[in-house]
């Protein structure tokens, strides 16, 4: 037996399902008046539309949407599909980006084999790119875009969008540890050891392309470090030192793994003398 689905993912879905429906609704109740000469041209009307939507955005939709309704099987209906998910992408705003997506993943479903699905594969991609917020805010756009131009990767591989793809892929990477570093040195600064620990570890993991390993390596360390878990310590800071000898968590990591030294030193006078 099915299971009903989640209420909590009804409720988040409800917005976005309202605004589709009601954009298509809206564009399907309106109605724009050709010439005879070109509405029975799909090759005519799609110009026309390709003409017009670069002025007036509306109105074009309205006739690359009558080539499709009208010539459904044409080359230009495969066209203009194409050219209306470009138009409301280019508009940028969110709902924009939400319908653009939504036409990308249909011309998709309608032409797989379309040479220009691995660009809309990669279009989708960008809706969501181009909505990212910088690290140590919401990172949903992030993950999504990350996952959107992974499937390009894998899904068009010898296409010009996969290079494209691979570039963003470590940009949103970036951006991810980034994101996941700040939380994890702010959990060290409120002495939440464990929680840094689990975070930088899962960067460690998950990033490691990652441009501030150097944090990562050093913040690791210095948990430990104030945990009294010196030997963990000591590969982390050794590591800031030998890879990031030029950067200033460097001479901080030699300073700690000194005060490791005097302190084990101590340690073991303290055990020779009760003894």
């Amino acid at each position: 037996m099915t299971k009903p689905a989640p209420k909590t993912s009804l409720v988040v879905l409800a917005p976005v399902l309202a605004l589709i429906l009601g954009l298509a609704a809206g564009c399907a109740k309106k109605t724009v008046a050709v010439a005879p000469e070109l509405s029975s041209s799909d090759e005519a009307l799609y110009k026309l539309g390709e003409q017009t939507v670069k002025k007036d955005t509306e109105k074009g939709l309205l006739y690359l949407r009558q080539v499709i309704d009208s010539f459904p099987k044409s080359f230009y209906a495969q066209r203009a599909k194409l050219l209306i998910a470009d138009a409301y992408f280019h508009k940028g705003d969110e709902s924009s980006m939400i319908l653009a997506a939504a036409e990308y993943r249909e011309f998709i479903r309608s032409y797989p084999y379309s040479p220009s699905a691995a660009y809309s594969q990669y279009q989708i991609a960008m809706t969501f790119y181009k909505k990212m917020l910088k690290p140590g805010r919401d990172p949903s756009k992030t993950i999504q875009a990350l996952g959107e131009f992974k499937k390009t990767i894998t899904d068009y591989p010898a296409s010009d969008q996969a290079k494209e793809a691979q570039a963003k892929v470590r940009d949103c990477e970036e951006r991810l540890a980034g994101h996941s570093a700040e939380i994890a040195i702010g959990y060290h600064n409120r002495r939440g050891y464990m929680a840094a620990i689990s975070r930088l570890a899962e960067i460690m993991n998950s990033y490691p392309g990652y441009s501030g390993m150097d944090k990562v390596y050093f913040y690791l360390g210095d948990c430990y470090f104030m945990l009294n878990l010196y030997d963990q310590a000591v590969p982390y800071f050794t590591k800031v030192v030998t890879d990031y000898s030029g950067r200033k968590l460097a001479k901080t990591a030699t300073s700690r793994l000194a005060a490791i030294e005097k302190l084990k030193a101590a340690k073991t006078d303290t055990k020779i003398k009760k003894s």
